[in-house]
């Protein structure tokens, strides 16, 4: 996924509040991770503003393509169910985890 395009002056804000460990124009650099800190983290004011602003279907892309360590379980479900993705919990795949390898020898 791209960069969010225009960095505007709300964008900047959310991302600032929502990816608080980067600088807002790094943080908007990853659209993905950026979207994917909104589904967890934004206020029901926040997620509307999303909703109105991406697509469904850039929505959708950060569910099949998460970046790891962002969603909580219960955004996970809220957000296959919300957009369709879902239509109870055998539908709903696990959570993205990290894997490590151990080193052999």
């Amino acid at each position: 996924m791209e960069r969010i395009s225009p960095n505007t002056p709300h964008s900047l804000t959310l991302a600032e509040k929502y990816v608080w460990w980067k600088r807002p124009e790094d943080a908007l650099r990853n659209k993905r991770h950026f979207l994917a800190s909104l589904m967890t983290y934004a206020t029901m004011k926040d997620t509307l503003w999303m909703e109105e602003n991406f697509s469904g279907k850039e929505l959708i892309d950060v569910l099949q393509n998460p970046p790891v360590g962002i969603f909580t379980p219960r955004a996970w479900h809220f957000w296959h169910y919300r957009l369709g993705l879902a239509d109870n919990e055998n539908d709903i795949p696990d959570l993205p985890r990290r894997e490590w390898q151990k080193k052999s020898g």
